[in-house]
Protein backbone atom coordinates (compact mmCIF):
# COMPACT_ATOMS: atom_id res chain seq x y z
CA UNK A 1 0.00 0.00 0.00
CA UNK A 2 1.06 3.14 -1.07
CA UNK A 3 0.35 6.41 0.54
CA UNK A 4 0.95 10.07 -0.72
CA UNK A 5 2.01 12.68 2.05
CA UNK A 6 1.15 16.19 0.45
CA UNK A 7 2.08 19.09 2.23
CA UNK A 8 5.38 16.94 3.66
CA UNK A 9 8.47 19.61 4.14
CA UNK A 10 6.28 21.68 5.99
CA UNK A 11 5.91 21.41 9.86
CA UNK A 12 3.28 19.29 9.97
CA UNK A 13 3.84 17.07 7.44
CA UNK A 14 7.04 16.25 7.80
CA UNK A 15 6.48 14.41 10.90
CA UNK A 16 3.64 12.41 9.83
CA UNK A 17 5.95 11.25 6.90
CA UNK A 18 8.54 10.45 9.85
CA UNK A 19 5.51 8.56 11.41
CA UNK A 20 4.48 6.93 8.27
CA UNK A 21 8.25 5.60 8.26
CA UNK A 22 8.83 4.42 11.59
CA UNK A 23 5.05 2.32 11.29
CA UNK A 24 6.65 0.47 8.36
CA UNK A 25 4.39 2.42 5.84
CA UNK A 26 5.45 2.88 1.92
CA UNK A 27 5.67 6.69 1.55
CA UNK A 28 5.61 8.96 -1.09
CA UNK A 29 5.51 12.55 -0.99
CA UNK A 30 4.16 15.38 -3.53
CA UNK A 31 6.94 18.13 -3.42
CA UNK A 32 7.72 20.82 -5.70
CA UNK A 33 11.49 19.95 -5.97
CA UNK A 34 12.36 16.04 -5.42
CA UNK A 35 15.99 17.18 -5.72
CA UNK A 36 16.14 20.11 -2.38
CA UNK A 37 13.38 18.04 -0.08
CA UNK A 38 15.18 16.42 2.79
CA UNK A 39 13.48 12.96 3.52
CA UNK A 40 14.46 9.61 5.61
CA UNK A 41 15.74 6.84 4.09
CA UNK A 42 13.42 4.92 1.54
CA UNK A 43 10.65 7.73 0.95
CA UNK A 44 9.51 8.15 -2.46
CA UNK A 45 10.20 11.85 -4.12
CA UNK A 46 7.89 12.98 -7.00
CA UNK A 47 7.49 16.73 -8.49
CA UNK A 48 4.12 17.50 -7.64
CA UNK A 49 2.43 21.25 -7.38
CA UNK A 50 -1.00 21.99 -6.35
CA UNK A 51 -0.88 24.96 -9.24
CA UNK A 52 0.07 22.67 -11.94
CA UNK A 53 -3.15 19.83 -12.63
CA UNK A 54 -0.07 18.21 -15.30
CA UNK A 55 1.92 17.06 -12.28
CA UNK A 56 -0.57 15.71 -9.98
CA UNK A 57 -1.31 11.72 -12.32
CA UNK A 58 2.34 11.14 -10.94
CA UNK A 59 1.84 11.38 -7.88
CA UNK A 60 -1.23 9.80 -7.53
CA UNK A 61 -0.17 6.89 -9.42
CA UNK A 62 -0.60 3.88 -7.49
CA UNK A 63 -1.73 6.05 -4.04
CA UNK A 64 -4.11 4.44 -2.18
CA UNK A 65 -4.35 7.01 0.66
CA UNK A 66 -3.54 10.20 0.93
CA UNK A 67 -2.96 12.84 3.73
CA UNK A 68 -4.40 16.35 2.31
CA UNK A 69 -2.77 19.44 3.10
CA UNK A 70 -4.86 22.08 3.03
CA UNK A 71 -3.69 23.69 -0.69
CA UNK A 72 -5.59 21.48 -2.30
CA UNK A 73 -8.75 23.32 -1.87
CA UNK A 74 -7.39 25.84 -3.88
CA UNK A 75 -5.79 23.51 -6.65
CA UNK A 76 -7.02 24.62 -10.31
CA UNK A 77 -9.39 22.25 -12.10
CA UNK A 78 -7.63 19.84 -14.78
CA UNK A 79 -10.25 18.69 -17.32
CA UNK A 80 -13.02 19.24 -14.67
CA UNK A 81 -10.88 17.58 -11.91
CA UNK A 82 -9.71 19.41 -9.08
CA UNK A 83 -7.01 17.74 -6.78
CA UNK A 84 -9.54 15.59 -5.27
CA UNK A 85 -11.48 14.13 -7.11
CA UNK A 86 -8.86 13.50 -9.42
CA UNK A 87 -7.60 11.86 -6.47
CA UNK A 88 -10.35 9.76 -6.55
CA UNK A 89 -10.42 8.89 -9.65
CA UNK A 90 -6.71 7.85 -9.55
CA UNK A 91 -7.75 5.12 -7.35
CA UNK A 92 -7.46 7.02 -4.28
CA UNK A 93 -9.54 4.99 -1.03
CA UNK A 94 -8.77 6.99 2.06
CA UNK A 95 -8.52 11.12 2.87
CA UNK A 96 -7.09 12.25 5.87
CA UNK A 97 -7.73 15.71 5.51
CA UNK A 98 -5.28 18.29 7.34
CA UNK A 99 -8.22 20.65 8.38
CA UNK A 100 -8.49 23.33 10.94
CA UNK A 101 -10.95 23.72 14.42
CA UNK A 102 -12.57 26.16 12.95
CA UNK A 103 -13.97 23.70 10.24
CA UNK A 104 -16.10 22.72 13.22
CA UNK A 105 -17.22 25.81 14.32
CA UNK A 106 -20.57 27.23 13.58
CA UNK A 107 -21.58 29.67 10.53
CA UNK A 108 -21.07 33.40 11.46
CA UNK A 109 -21.64 36.79 10.83
CA UNK A 110 -19.64 38.39 13.32
CA UNK A 111 -17.92 41.67 11.33
CA UNK A 112 -15.40 41.77 13.67
CA UNK A 113 -11.74 41.41 12.15
CA UNK A 114 -12.10 37.91 14.62
CA UNK A 115 -15.09 36.77 13.12
CA UNK A 116 -14.37 37.48 9.59
CA UNK A 117 -11.29 35.53 9.51
CA UNK A 118 -12.72 32.63 11.85
CA UNK A 119 -15.26 32.53 9.47
CA UNK A 120 -13.07 32.59 6.43
CA UNK A 121 -11.63 30.01 8.04
CA UNK A 122 -14.82 28.01 8.56
CA UNK A 123 -15.10 28.38 4.50
CA UNK A 124 -12.02 26.72 3.29
CA UNK A 125 -11.74 24.30 5.75
CA UNK A 126 -14.74 22.93 5.69
CA UNK A 127 -14.71 23.25 1.83
CA UNK A 128 -12.58 21.03 1.76
CA UNK A 129 -14.05 18.44 3.88
CA UNK A 130 -16.81 18.69 1.81
CA UNK A 131 -14.88 18.11 -1.42
CA UNK A 132 -13.32 14.97 0.15
CA UNK A 133 -16.58 13.79 1.61
CA UNK A 134 -18.20 13.95 -1.71
CA UNK A 135 -16.05 11.19 -3.52
CA UNK A 136 -17.46 8.69 -1.50
CA UNK A 137 -14.51 7.78 -0.48
CA UNK A 138 -13.14 6.46 3.31
CA UNK A 139 -12.13 10.00 5.21
CA UNK A 140 -11.13 11.78 8.56
CA UNK A 141 -10.83 15.37 9.06
CA UNK A 142 -7.70 15.76 11.45
CA UNK A 143 -8.84 19.85 13.33
CA UNK A 144 -6.11 20.85 15.25
CA UNK A 145 -6.44 24.55 17.06
CA UNK A 146 -3.67 27.08 17.34
CA UNK A 147 -0.18 25.53 16.90
CA UNK A 148 2.49 26.29 19.42
CA UNK A 149 5.07 26.44 16.40
CA UNK A 150 3.35 29.85 15.36
CA UNK A 151 5.81 31.34 18.72
CA UNK A 152 7.91 30.70 15.94
CA UNK A 153 7.48 34.37 15.14
CA UNK A 154 8.91 35.71 18.14
CA UNK A 155 12.50 33.94 17.33
CA UNK A 156 14.42 36.71 15.66
CA UNK A 157 13.43 39.01 18.63
CA UNK A 158 14.01 36.44 21.11
CA UNK A 159 17.62 35.63 19.54
CA UNK A 160 18.22 39.30 19.16
CA UNK A 161 16.81 40.78 21.96
CA UNK A 162 15.81 38.45 24.78
CA UNK A 163 12.50 39.53 24.98
CA UNK A 164 8.77 39.62 23.53
CA UNK A 165 6.76 41.88 22.90
CA UNK A 166 3.36 41.50 22.20
CA UNK A 167 -0.38 43.13 23.31
CA UNK A 168 -2.47 41.23 25.96
CA UNK A 169 -0.02 39.26 27.79
CA UNK A 170 -2.38 37.35 30.32
CA UNK A 171 -3.94 35.80 27.14
CA UNK A 172 -3.47 32.46 25.66
CA UNK A 173 -4.93 29.25 24.22
CA UNK A 174 -4.13 25.59 24.60
CA UNK A 175 -1.45 25.28 22.04
CA UNK A 176 -1.18 21.97 20.41
CA UNK A 177 2.04 20.59 19.59
CA UNK A 178 2.36 20.00 15.50
CA UNK A 179 4.05 16.55 16.70
CA UNK A 180 0.35 15.33 18.44
CA UNK A 181 -1.42 16.53 15.32
CA UNK A 182 0.86 14.43 13.34
CA UNK A 183 0.48 11.39 15.42
CA UNK A 184 -3.37 11.40 14.62
CA UNK A 185 -2.73 12.14 10.97
CA UNK A 186 -0.35 8.91 11.37
CA UNK A 187 -2.99 6.74 13.28
CA UNK A 188 -6.06 7.74 11.08
CA UNK A 189 -3.81 6.94 8.09
CA UNK A 190 -2.95 3.25 8.74
CA UNK A 191 -5.89 1.84 11.06
CA UNK A 192 -9.17 1.78 10.19
CA UNK A 193 -10.17 3.52 14.02
CA UNK A 194 -11.25 6.48 12.47
CA UNK A 195 -13.13 6.47 9.39
CA UNK A 196 -15.66 8.85 8.87
CA UNK A 197 -14.35 11.19 12.24
CA UNK A 198 -13.56 14.65 12.75
CA UNK A 199 -10.69 15.34 15.56
CA UNK A 200 -10.11 18.95 17.06
CA UNK A 201 -6.73 18.78 18.48
CA UNK A 202 -5.65 20.94 20.72
CA UNK A 203 -2.85 21.31 23.49
CA UNK A 204 -3.45 20.04 26.95
CA UNK A 205 -4.36 23.38 28.63
CA UNK A 206 -4.31 27.05 27.67
CA UNK A 207 -0.94 28.77 28.11
CA UNK A 208 -0.75 32.54 28.36
CA UNK A 209 2.03 34.66 26.21
CA UNK A 210 3.49 35.45 29.88
CA UNK A 211 3.74 31.64 29.98
CA UNK A 212 4.93 30.56 26.89
CA UNK A 213 7.71 33.28 26.80
CA UNK A 214 8.86 31.85 30.28
CA UNK A 215 8.76 28.26 28.62
CA UNK A 216 11.15 29.36 26.05
CA UNK A 217 13.37 31.45 28.32
CA UNK A 218 13.78 27.68 30.52
CA UNK A 219 14.25 25.94 27.56
CA UNK A 220 17.28 28.14 26.27
CA UNK A 221 18.49 28.87 30.03
CA UNK A 222 17.87 32.57 29.46
CA UNK A 223 15.50 35.05 30.94
CA UNK A 224 13.08 36.13 28.09
CA UNK A 225 11.08 38.99 29.18
CA UNK A 226 7.36 39.85 28.20
CA UNK A 227 6.88 43.57 27.51
CA UNK A 228 3.70 44.42 27.14
CA UNK A 229 2.56 46.55 24.49
CA UNK A 230 -1.03 48.45 23.99
CA UNK A 231 -2.97 47.38 20.90
CA UNK A 232 -2.74 50.56 19.27
CA UNK A 233 1.24 49.72 19.95
CA UNK A 234 1.57 46.78 18.59
CA UNK A 235 -0.54 47.72 15.80
CA UNK A 236 1.96 49.62 14.74
CA UNK A 237 4.54 47.91 15.26
CA UNK A 238 3.06 44.58 12.97
CA UNK A 239 2.31 47.51 10.07
CA UNK A 240 5.85 48.28 10.44
CA UNK A 241 6.69 44.66 9.78
CA UNK A 242 4.45 44.70 6.97
CA UNK A 243 1.29 42.46 8.28
CA UNK A 244 -1.82 44.39 5.94
CA UNK A 245 -3.90 45.92 8.53
CA UNK A 246 -7.22 43.27 8.82
CA UNK A 247 -4.15 40.53 9.93
CA UNK A 248 -3.01 43.20 12.24
CA UNK A 249 -6.51 43.44 13.78
CA UNK A 250 -6.98 40.16 13.73
CA UNK A 251 -4.27 39.59 15.58
CA UNK A 252 -5.27 42.15 18.62
CA UNK A 253 -8.64 40.45 18.54
CA UNK A 254 -7.93 36.87 18.82
CA UNK A 255 -5.25 37.67 21.67
CA UNK A 256 -8.18 40.25 23.70
CA UNK A 257 -10.46 37.66 22.80
CA UNK A 258 -9.10 34.75 25.21
CA UNK A 259 -7.37 37.41 28.50
CA UNK A 260 -10.18 35.69 30.70
CA UNK A 261 -11.27 32.65 29.29
CA UNK A 262 -10.47 29.96 26.77
CA UNK A 263 -11.45 32.20 23.82
CA UNK A 264 -12.36 30.56 20.66
CA UNK A 265 -11.36 27.33 21.07
CA UNK A 266 -10.82 25.48 24.78
CA UNK A 267 -9.03 22.26 25.23
CA UNK A 268 -9.83 19.20 24.10
CA UNK A 269 -9.50 15.92 25.61
CA UNK A 270 -9.31 14.10 21.89
CA UNK A 271 -5.11 13.29 21.69
CA UNK A 272 -5.21 11.34 24.81
CA UNK A 273 -8.57 9.53 23.71
CA UNK A 274 -6.94 8.60 20.47
CA UNK A 275 -3.35 8.10 21.38
CA UNK A 276 -3.86 7.11 24.56
CA UNK A 277 -1.63 9.54 26.94
CA UNK A 278 -1.56 13.13 27.30
CA UNK A 279 -0.79 15.83 24.45
CA UNK A 280 2.60 17.16 24.77
CA UNK A 281 2.93 20.41 26.63
CA UNK A 282 3.93 24.17 25.87
CA UNK A 283 6.85 23.47 27.94
CA UNK A 284 8.01 20.36 25.62
CA UNK A 285 7.13 22.02 22.29
CA UNK A 286 9.52 24.72 23.64
CA UNK A 287 12.19 22.41 24.52
CA UNK A 288 11.89 20.69 21.38
CA UNK A 289 12.66 24.17 19.13
CA UNK A 290 15.33 25.73 21.46
CA UNK A 291 17.78 25.67 18.67
CA UNK A 292 15.04 28.22 16.62
CA UNK A 293 15.22 30.63 19.20
CA UNK A 294 19.67 30.71 19.91
CA UNK A 295 21.44 32.06 17.61
CA UNK A 296 24.43 34.26 17.22
CA UNK A 297 23.22 36.55 19.95
CA UNK A 298 23.24 33.00 22.68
Amino acid sequence: MTILVTGATGNIGRRVVDGLVGAGQRVRVMVRDPRTARLPQGVESVHGDFTRPDTWPAALKGAERVYVFPYAYYAPESAGLGFVEQAATAGVRRFVVHSAAAAGFTPSNDQSALGRHLEEERQAHRGLELMVEATGREWTHVRPGLLAVNALGWAEQIRAERRVRAPYGRSGYPLVHEADVADVAVEALITDKHLGAAYTITGPAKVTQIEQAAAIGAAIATEVRFEELTPAQARAQWLSEGYPPEIADWMIELSADAVDGPGVLPPTGTYEEIIGRPPRTFVQWAADHAGDFLGEAA
